[in-house]
């Protein structure tokens, strides 16, 4: 086995990764009426054995073989000459297996129309196709903001799931092209699970009700705890108004988007500067765009807490700009001059190429001074 092991971490192979609920347990209870059909026919090849080999005197392989044949009346013949008793017998047989089929594929044909088999294996395949899914977000209830976002994160290429309860939501994960989806209730720990949340970066919540945002926040930082995750999820949910806001991000909603003030935001911004209309758009949201921006937590243990910000050669080492910083205490200095001190827990605003940011991003977490500084 140890060689097996050594063997497959050579040659990288890794076995597939399977979903976290197994919906085989959910299979067996549409099987049960296929009970009736199994014993039959179990005991028609007993009884079929047992005649042929007292009435023709039979080997136990000659009466199994022929009774096989003639209970399926594939029609291949004798395998040995038979009394007049014998085949009334096997007349017998013929119909009480025409009997046993005929009743099996009228089960089958009742399970298939309630569609409860079908359903069942097809989200059994989804799940083995969301289980291989890494860093992916789930987002939860389909409505006008799902559609957009998935839209943004396909041209992205950020994996994500959609939850919805709503039958629905299989003609409209073809009509929007949701590459992965289940129908469910979004704040079930069942949900949770089907969604591979355990591998998950965070949770999108964009339901009109603020009930339901509330439920399925709270069962997410639930689910964190009672699984023991190495790190908390991020959770982004949406408020129509501004004590729901402050709700929701008091019950652990890391972000908290307002469509009415996203609006009003931007349109004072179009009517006081029109010429920068699309600036935003062009210069963060489009994904072929060189430039990105992102904030980065300088941790408690990194090198360059009590530095001064040109002291870090963040610049000229990663060849990105540091153009704000948030301190712990939520004040936020714009465009900071080289004096600045970095301190424990602040938040660099920082713009460049998506590898510069990756690369301050490195920077920031190691303990010691980085060798880089000594070529700066």
């Amino acid at each position: 086995m140890n060689l097996l092991n050594k063997v497959r971490k050579f040659l990288h192979w890794e076995s597939p990764p399977k979903p976290d609920k197994k919906l085989l347990p959910e299979i067996y209870p549409h099987l049960k009426a296929f009970r009736l059909p199994l014993i039959l026919t179990v005991l028609t090849m007993l009884v079929g054995t047992m005649g042929y080999i007292v009435i023709d005197g039979f080997s136990l392989m000659d009466a199994i073989y022929q009774t096989g044949i003639t209970f399926t009346t594939v029609g291949f013949g004798e395998m040995a000459p038979i009394s007049t008793v014998g085949r009334i017998f096997t007349i017998t047989l013929i119909i009480a297996g025409f009997a046993v089929f005929s009743s099996a594929i009228g089960i089958l044909i009742a399970e298939l129309n309630r569609g409860n088999i079908i359903s069942i294996l097809k989200e059994r395949r989804m799940l083995y196709k969301i289980a291989r899914l890494k860093k992916h977000f789930v987002v939860c209830y389909h409505n006008e903001y799902t559609i957009e976002v998935s839209k943004q994160l396909r041209k992205n290429h950020v994996p994500f799931v959609v939850i919805d309860p709503r039958p629905e939501i299989h003609e409209w994960a073809e009509e929007y092209r949701y590459p992965a989806y289940l129908q469910a209730e979004p704040h079930a720990e069942l949900a949770m699970l089907k969604a591979h949340l355990s591998s998950a970066k965070g949770l999108i919540t964009l339901s009109s009700s603020i009930a339901d945002n509330i439920a399925l926040i709270a069962s997410v930082r639930l689910f964190e705890k009672e699984h023991f995750l190495p790190r908390p999820y991020y959770v982004i949910a949406s408020a129509e108004s501004m004590s729901d806001v402050e709700k929701l991000k008091k019950l652990g909603s890391d972000t908290v988007v307002s469509p009415t003030k996203l609006t009003a935001q931007r349109v004072s911004a179009m009517a006081a500067r029109p010429d920068m209309e699309n600036l935003l758009e062009e210069f963060l949201y489009r994904s072929d765009n060189p430039l990105d921006m992102e904030e980065i937590e300088v941790p408690k243990y990194s090198w360059a807490v009590l530095k001064k910000l040109k002291e870090t050669h963040l610049r000229q080492i990663t060849n990105t700009s540091v153009v704000g910083i948030t301190k712990k205490d939520g004040k936020f200095i714009t465009m900071p001059k080289g004096d600045v001190l970095v301190t424990s827990e602040c938040k660099l605003l920082v713009i460049g190429t998506r590898n510069g940011i990756s690369t301050t991003r490195e920077l920031l977490r190691r303990r010691e001074k980085p060798k880089e500084l000594r070529f700066v």
